[in-house]
């Protein structure tokens, strides 16, 4: 948060609390304080500060029925002393700021200090023009025109740089907006009931004052800090403020504490609000989030010793340290007090990046965003590509200078007078500015901005799509995805549970029967059992838009079985208006232990009757009897219930439904029964019906899941449901398919196979699962957290794993926060799942991550097709402009033309090119990898052989062209003579054929029609449109400032001709095959850490059938090594722990690969090398082709690596080691 806001709100509130402290009988801090306590301690200090609820109520001036009179003045009162409800938003990143970290580049770098070379240089003008005699002007014309815009050159390229930074800070700052514009919208559709002057109604969470009385239910998150006043088996999830994940049962008098942010869990009440906003526990730790991030900065530069918070003694002066100062004293307050406030600290952990123990971790976790693979290539490519144009200006200046001193001094016998000096430095200097030129014109500038449009462009069209993008660099990662971790309920499913199936009047029903084919007495039973005994904030409202589904609100298993009783063609409402909600005379609310819920209700003869629903194995049991065919009541033996479970209770679970059994129960009224005895009450029940509800997979689902594993994308699901149903949904959208071998497990099964003996958890083991595991079931957050880190963290596949993680709960902040693309839920999604992601699904729809992998890919290809048209211009450029220079001394293409070609052209082929719409064919290739290079070998290809055609044509232009077209030579022109039309042609062949290229560039794959889809992209076409009429213009018209001269429309139609020969030759091209031409280098590819040994590349590539068949003899070889390993690993513990000290990481401590792996441990001993197997090098086809290695391989440790020759690398385990040698003698060596 920008500190100042909210100091803002504190010193505001500190000012009022003095005029207004009378009028209420307690101040902002003392229920700050207050609230910072927990459990039995607040209970005390309520007695003994306010006596008890009732007369807080009365300090703070509101009834507990009646809640707050609801008056303008009064409300507006409330909100200038206790504050708002409302955490203001950390300040946005002024444009400035925006600007200055897009400078941070280093292409732009590399052109602002060629342009400010340039620039100066422009500047120079030598002293007196005296000695003729000094130097024959061998150096070749310059005219004056050329002098003077000397400047422009390094101009235009300074004004390439601010076009790119002003775009890319105007992008992210329109994104920011945008994003705050869905934030506002969510926040204003949060709505909470509270009662105010004695009618209950709904405001906005903005509205609610201290004061209020607010009626809280399960399912509801808490919108402000409160006090429970009256209620009934409140239990609350606390764990998004403490991190403990057991609820917490609240009662009035043993712990009366409701914390802004907490989830209710079970039963229903009422709350006395008592602070909002910043004041709340939440906005606390909001505070400390906002301020703290930017505050610890700047502490950090003054003292890294103390851990402590202290108030910024920086800008911010006293009203900032107001703010921290109250915020944190009311941590510190919190820690002294008791071990459970301290556990308040724990959200900064969630929040901030899963595990920021410290403030340097958590530092360096704000700093090191790890930079995304697309800018790590591109800044590699456009350092390759400045070097290379380093060397060829460097070289360019070597052969002036030297051509200027041969031809002086040796050829022409002259001494270097003193008196010449200066005109000597004058030519060197133009010499260098020659150099400059040509470096200026190897160094791609359209490139940043290609990335940029590219971006931006898309990220625009993706809002369209429902992905609304935070993070603009996600957006490009996610074409490189190879897994994607998805959440089940309301991403692949609908979240709208609805009843499919029935068994009811002893008739199993496959669809919704209808309501004549059910006795009457029974429909009657059903319909009141589900209209009452359900919390009744549950509704089933008419659709918004025309045509919709029909909105749920509240618990959605209840609207299911609502739904049901409208699919019955009858209504609930009339049941419930008849008994309202204070007639029920007594509720067992749902728990998770009771797994069911009951409602008793006075019948008008004065008996009891109780309707009770839940999971149907549980309500079962406690069935004695059932409604049979023709509605009257038959017995129930425990084995019919067996035979039912057989036959009708597990065939729905097998189609993923979950089954929930409707039953009811008859009381005499007297004795009236015990109510508070719930075994006795809850027994002997008879059975209405068993109902199969599910959450029907969203329709577009299976097809989006198919794209994604067409495209090479392991989807994997991760939810909290059974098994059972999470099997069946996985096979509906087909995650998994019959007969495949994956793995499904659940949460507690996966821990006990990823941790050792220590329960510590291993990179190893987790390896051993990942590839395989398709579906994660009952798992908890903690889960998802350690599965997302250790696919990425691993080392099994050549390729990292990128992963994409969708999630929409609190509790997948850290998740989200650790994979490379988080995408949370915009509708169902929590806050903190939206601040840690970096993409948010505006309809929570799958189908929207396929559109995202989509235009990720499109990125992608736009900027490969940007590069390929480029690379082509510049190096033909420099060529031209390097031999032009060597041979006629003046380049053929002026300053002012390159500008024009390099600049204008480029940024608006990079603006064609980059609006490229995405194409479905893009899903079916495999993702690109991190170390794919930019410029794959087809792209060189192209690159090289385009550059071919134009230089071949230029330069026979350039010779020979006055005798083809008759017209004077320009080549050695004198001084200040007009543009010649020779060279004018030159420039506009050069122009036309790169105009055709660019429709060439269109296709990076190699493919034959370049004019594919060219309509679908009416930008491309207007602008090759437009750059040819704006080059007639400026050849007709151009004159002297574009060294121009008119021409003829013959000599018009040749030069397109020539160009049109681009869009052939580009055919001649393709048809060569890439794999010939084998002299093809990449450029721009992340190589990762060099993982690859020595033996390795030397080695010949054997046969991979070979190999395989020798694994399985060398496989039982090497396990029997390992068992030996394994008994000499317990001698080796004992005396590792001292000998390794600070050797290495402790958690790499707990393999013995890795113990072996540390550098001084090589096993590189004199042993001789014992081959296993007969002297045939055991080869490693895993690494090689398939990813997954043949047979039943077992993948952790190196079975797939023969040698035990391991990499230097602790952290990654042995999977890295070499597959060339044979496995040492392993007793010898250890």
């Amino acid at each position: 948060m920008g500190d100042m806001t909210n100091s803002d709100f504190y010193s505001k509130n500190q000012r009022n609390e003095a005029n207004h402290a009378g009028e209420f009988g307690c101040t902002l801090e003392d229920l700050r304080s207050l609230m910072e306590l927990r459990g039995t301690e607040a209970v005390v200090k309520i007695k003994e500060t306010y006596g008890d609820t009732e007369s807080l109520c009365r300090h703070l001036k509101t009834s507990p029925t009646e809640g707050l009179p609801g008056t303008d003045a009064d409300l507006d009162k409330r909100k200038l002393i206790f504050g708002k409800n409302f955490i203001p938003p950390k300040k946005p990143k002024t444009f400035l700021q925006l600007v200055w970290e897009a400078l941070q580049d280093v292409t732009l770098i590399i052109l602002e200090i060629a342009a400010i070379i340039s620039l100066g240089l422009s500047f120079y003008h030598p002293p007196g023009e005296g000695g003729e005699d000094c130097a024959a002007s061998s150096a070749g014309g310059e005219d004056e025109g050329e002098a003077e815009a000397g400047w422009i050159e390094g101009a235009a390229i300074l004004l390439s740089v601010i076009c790119v930074v002003l775009v890319t800070a105007f992008n992210d700052w329109s994104k920011e907006k945008q994003f705050r514009g869905l934030q506002s919208r969510i926040e204003q559709e949060q709505k909470f009931t509270v009662i105010r002057g004695g009618q209950v109604i709904q405001i906005p969470v903005a509205e609610i004052v201290v004061g209020d009385i607010a009626q809280i239910k399960y399912g509801d998150l808490l919108p402000a800090d409160g006090i429970f006043i009256q209620g009934n088996d409140l239990k609350i999830d606390e764990s998004s403020l403490t991190g403990e994940s057991d609820q917490v049962r609240k009662s009035v008098d043993k712990d009366p504490m409701l914390l802004s942010g907490t989830h209710v869990m079970e039963g229903s009440g009422r709350m006395l609000v008592t602070a909002v906003g910043v004041n709340s526990q939440t906005g606390i730790i909001f505070t400390l989030l906002g301020a703290g991030g930017e505050e610890e900065e700047k502490k950090d530069k003054k003292d890294s010793s103390h851990p402590s918070f202290h108030p910024p003694s920086t800008t911010d002066g006293a009203a900032g340290a107001n703010a921290t100062d109250n915020a944190n004293a009311s941590l510190v307050n919190a820690k002294q007090q008791d071990g459970a406030a301290a556990m308040e600290m724990q959200p900064l952990k969630s929040a901030e990046g899963g595990e920021g123990d410290d403030k340097d971790k958590r530092k360096a976790n704000m700093h090191k965003k790890e930079k995304s693979v697309l800018q790590g290539k591109l800044t590699k490519l456009a350092v390759q590509i400045g070097k290379a144009g380093l060397v060829m200006s460097a070289i360019t200046v070597i052969i002036l200078v030297l051509y200027f001193c041969i031809d002086n001094f040796v050829v022409q016998d002259k001494q270097w007078l003193p008196e010449c000096t200066p005109v000597y430095v004058q030519y060197f200097v133009k010499f260098f500015i020659i150099g400059v030129t040509v470096l200026v014109v190897a160094v791609p500038e359209g490139l940043p901005l290609a990335v940029t449009i590219s971006l931006a462009y898309s990220v625009k069209k993706m809002m369209k799509d429902n992905n609304l993008v935070r993070h603009l660099d996600a957006c490009e990662t996610m074409g490189n995805a190879t897994a994607i971790c998805s959440d089940k309920t309301g991403t692949l499913t609908t979240n709208r549970m609805t009843v499919v199936q029935a068994y009811v009047a002893d008739v199993h029903y496959k669809e919704i029967p209808g309501p004549d084919s059910i006795p009457a007495k029974t429909l009657e039973l059903l319909v009141n059992a589900i209209a009452l005994n359900s919390a009744y904030t549950t509704k089933i409202l008419p659709p918004e838009k025309e045509g919709g589904l029909p909105r749920q609100v509240g618990n959605k298993t209840e609207c299911g079985l609502l739904g049901f009783v409208l699919d019955l063609k009858q209504d609930y409402q009339p049941i419930r208006t008849q008994i309202p909600e204070e007639k029920l005379y007594k509720v067992y609310t749902f728990n998770s232990v009771r797994k069911s819920m009951s409602t008793v209700i006075k019948l008008p003869d004065g008996s009891f009757r109780m309707y009770s629903k839940g999971a149907s194995e549980i309500v079962l049991k406690k069935c004695s009897k059932i409604l049979n065919g023709a509605g009257e009541l038959r017995i129930f033996r425990p084995r019919d219930r067996d035979e039912m479970v057989k036959k009708v209770i597990e065939p729905m679970a097998c189609d993923g439904l979950r089954t929930i059994c409707i039953a009811y129960r008859d009381f005499s009224n007297n004795p009236e029964p015990e109510w508070d005895n719930e075994n006795d009450i809850l027994t002997d029940l008879t059975c209405i019906c068993v109902v199969g509800i599910e959450d029907p997979v969203r329709p577009e689902v299976p097809e989006a899941i198919r794209k994604c594993q067409r495209a090479g994308i392991t989807v994997r699901m991760v939810t909290g449901d059974n098994i059972n149903t999470a099997r069946a949904i996985a096979i509906k959208c087909g995650i998994i398919h019959p007969g495949e071998d994956f793995l499904c497990i659940e949460g507690k099964e996966f821990n006990r196979r990823i941790r050792n003996e220590k329960g510590e958890i291993e990179q190893e083991r987790i390896d051993k699962i990942w590839p395989k595991l398709r579906v994660l079931a009952r798992s908890s957050p903690t889960d998802k957290h350690t599965l997302v880190k250790g696919i990425i963290d691993s080392t099994q596949v050549e390729q990292r794993q990128v992963v994409a993680v969708t999630g929409d709960g609190t509790n997948d902040g850290p998740a989200l926060k650790k994979a490379d693309v988080g995408f949370a839920m915009g509708i169902a999604g929590t806050d903190v799942a939206k601040e840690a992601s970096d993409i948010i699904l505006t309809d929570d729809n799958f189908s929207s991550i396929v559109k995202a992998v989509m235009w990720g890919r499109n990125v992608y290809d736009s900027i490969s097709k940007f590069l390929q048209f480029q690379l082509t211009v510049n190096v033909v450029a420099v060529i031209v402009a390097f031999t032009g220079a060597c041979i006629t001394q003046d380049s053929p293409l002026k300053a002012v033309q390159m500008l024009w070609v390099n600049l204008i052209m480029d940024t608006f082929a990079s603006l064609a090119l980059a609006t490229e719409p995405p194409t479905e064919s893009l899903l079916l290739r495999k993702p690109y990898g991190r170390n794919k290079a930019l410029i794959s070998r087809t792209m060189m290809k192209n690159i090289l052989g385009h550059a071919v055609y134009q230089l071949i044509l230029i330069f026979t232009l350039l010779f020979v062209g006055e005798k083809i077209f008759k017209i004077d030579s320009g080549r050695n022109a004198p001084l200040h003579s007009p543009p010649s039309e020779h060279y004018t042609i030159i420039f506009n062949t050069f122009v036309m054929m790169q105009l055709f290229n660019e429709i060439n560039a269109r296709k990076i794959h190699g493919e034959r029609n370049v004019f594919d889809g060219i309509f679908r992209n009416p930008i491309f076409c207007t602008i090759v449109l437009g750059t040819f009429g704006v080059q007639i213009v400026i050849v007709q018209f151009g004159g002297k400032p574009f060294s121009c001269s008119p021409l003829q429309l013959d000599q018009w139609m040749w030069c397109v001709f020539i160009g049109l020969g681009e869009l052939v030759w580009g055919q001649v091209i393709a048809t060569i095959p890439t794999s010939r031409l084998k002299f093809l280098k990449e450029a721009g590819g992340l190589t990762e850490k060099p993982e690859v040994p020595e033996e390795e590349l030397n080695e010949d590539v054997e046969e991979i059938d070979h190999a395989e068949r020798e694994l399985r003899r060398g496989q039982i070889l090497w396990f029997r090594g390992l068992n030996r390993i394994q008994t000499q690993i317990r001698v080796v513990k004992a005396f590792r722990s001292s000998l390794y000290e600070g050797l290495e990481k402790p958690e790499s401590r707990t393999s013995i690969h890795n113990f072996m792996t540390h550098p001084e441990f090589r096993i590189e001993d004199s042993q001789p090398h014992i081959p296993l197997i007969d002297d045939t090098e055991l080869e490693d086809p895993a690494l090689k082709q398939n990813p997954s290695p043949p047979s039943s391989l077992n993948k952790n440790n190196s079975a797939i690596d023969s040698g035990i020759n391991l990499t230097t690398d602790t952290s990654k385990s042995a999977t890295s080691s070499s597959p060339g040698s044979p496995i040492h003698s392993l007793e010898t060596s250890l």
